[in-house]
This record gives structure tokens, C-alpha cells and sequence, in this order.
């Protein structure tokens, strides 16, 4: 049996899928989730729906009874919870049997000395402790996401430009449906225990390099400016994102600029077997409307 954490966030239902495209039997994928309300589409699929929560213990016991190999999407809690969280995740797949625990860590030159501090620490502390277990388990160091891409260059990019403080620094950003897919073929293939995996593209881009690029898709110059980090937070505020989010985007802009994602690593091609699909191409269907029109 295989388990698969925070199943109805974008990670995880689209691991869902790929376990599915794949060939999985669905009776043999369990989604835990906290609402249940919120897995219908799931259930349709055939998959089983185990109620759970990262804050409860018991919970995590009774959901993970009976599991071969558990997905450990990391936590979307607050951050200063996030540790915890994953530990009662960790000692209850440990006290249940789990054979082999997957965690979506974080891809960055060093998550102990990162500029984002303890926002992405839990990464690197989660899995020291996921090491000392004894649990085989396998860590997806995964980059940011392509699809975040369109949320931090501001709107209407044909007339304003691409607006962000990420300066010259460089992100292997690689899609959700492709790191999906490398974490089906991990659960579903033998191999992977104790093992790391670097979850990017295999080519980084700098944001003047993608301004470059949609303006190649779009036929229209796409220019790129370099707000302060206020300014930035000030239009995200303006195009309805909360204050409290916003300051968080700026603060991955801010770690992009201090090229702490351009780690020149990638083992998607490996485990794939075939190369990641290409920026510009996740480009020109994300942007396809503006294209079109």
C-alpha cells in the first residue's frame, strides 16, 4: 500500500495522478487527508481516503497501519511548527512498520545558512531526524515550482513588464507534474532507499532570461524590473494577495537574488529517463491565453 500525504494539495493529488497514469490500481493508493469534504475527487478515482493530521498522533498511528511506502509532503502549518509536525509523522511511521518514507525536502545551496532562515530550516532538520530513525527512506530535494512563476511576476505582463526583486540570480524552476511524476517513479520502483535526489530542471533562468523568453512566446518585448523588496510586497498587497504572503514571496525573491537556488543539480533525467520538460515550453502553455490573444 502505498500512502500519500497532504493528497489534496497540488503536490499530492498530482502524485495521485501520476501513481495512476502509471498503472497503480487505486486500491492501492491512500490518500490522508484533514477534510474530508475535500476528497470527493478522489474518491471517484477509487482511491481510499484515511483521516489524519499532522498534529495528532494517533491519527498518523492509525492511518499509517498496513502502509508499504509513505509520501511525506511537508507541512504547509505554520512554520514554527512545521518540525513538529513532521517528527510525529516520522516516529508514527516508525512505530506502525513503514518500510520506506519519501519527504519532499527543499533544494537550495544550504538550508542551514539560508537567508530565509528558519522558513526553510525544518527541511534540513527533518531530515537529520529522518536519518537517525533507521526508516529506509528516500529525500526529494525539489526547487521551486514553474507554476509559482506567473503568481511572482505581477499581472499583466504584455503592458507592465515583469515586476520583481530576484536581480540576477538563477532558478532551475521544473513543474508540479514533473516532480510528481519523479515521486511515482520513486514508490513505485526498487532502489531509492537512503538515497537523495536533486528535484529541478536541469538549465536555470534568471527572470531577465524569462522576460526574454515570453517575449520570444508572446511576440511582444517583455521588459524586467527590479522593485525594492516593500515596493514588490506593495503591488502584490495591490493585486489581492495578504500582506503576510506577500512578504513571504519577496523573501524567496530576495534568497533567488542571493543565487541560492542555482545549485547546477538535477537527477530528474535519471529517474525519469528522459529530460524535464523545457522552461520555455511550460512558459507557452502557462501564458497560452496571452498568446491566443
Amino acid at each position: 500500500m502505498i500512502l500519500v500525504t497532504g493528497a489534496t494539495g497540488n503536490l499530492g493529488e498530482a502524485t495521485i495522478n501520476s501513481l495512476l497514469d502509471r498503472g497503480i490500481a487505486p486500491n492501492d493508493i491512500t490518500a490522508l487527508v484533514r477534510d474530508e469534504t475535500r476528497s470527493v475527487e478522489l474518491k471517484s478515482k477509487g482511491v481510499h481516503i484515511k483521516l489524519g493530521d499532522y498534529q495528532d498522533f494517533e491519527s498518523l498511528k492509525s492511518a499509517f497501519r498496513g502502509v508499504d511506502k509513505l509520501l511525506l509532503i511537508s507541512s504547509s502549518s505554520d512554520i514554527d511548527k512545521r518540525f513538529e509536525q513532521h517528527k510525529n509523522a516520522i516516529n508514527a511511521a516508525r512505530e506502525t512498520g513503514v518500510g520506506h518514507l519519501i519527504y519532499t525536502s527543499f533544494d537550495m545551496k544550504n538550508l542551514h545558512q539560508s537567508i530565509m532562515g528558519e522558513e526553510v530550516r525544518y527541511h534540513a532538520y527533518t531530515a537529520d531526524y529522518l536519518k537517525q530513525t533507521g526508516i529506509p527512506y528516500t529525500l526529494m530535494d525539489n526547487t521551486m515550482y514553474a507554476d509559482m512563476i506567473p503568481f511572482l511576476t505581477g499581472t499583466d505582463i504584455l503592458n507592465n513588464g515583469i515586476s520583481i526583486p530576484a536581480g540576477d540570480g538563477k532558478t532551475p524552476f521544473l513543474p508540479i507534474t514533473e516532480m510528481a511524476e519523479a515521486l511515482a517513479v520513486v514508490l513505485t520502483t526498487p532502489g531509492h532507499e537512503n538515497k537523495e535526489y536533486i528535484i529541478a530542471a536541469e538549465t536555470a533562468f534568471s527572470f531577465s532570461e524569462i522576460a526574454d523568453l515570453l517575449s520570444d512566446i508572446t511576440g511582444k518585448a517583455i521588459t524586467y524590473h527590479q522593485p525594492e523588496a516593500s515596493s514588490y510586497i506593495a503591488q502584490l498587497v495591490q493585486t489581492g494577495a495578504s500582506e503576510e504572503d506577500a512578504a513571504y514571496l519577496a523573501r524567496f525573491c530576495v534568497a533567488i537574488a542571493n543565487r541560492e537556488f542555482d545549485t547546477q543539480k538535477s537527477d530528474v533525467k535519471q529517474l525519469l529517463g528522459r529530460s524535464p520538460v523545457s522552461l520555455k515550453d511550460f512558459l507557452k502553455n502557462a501564458y497560452s491565453q496571452l498568446v491566443e490573444g
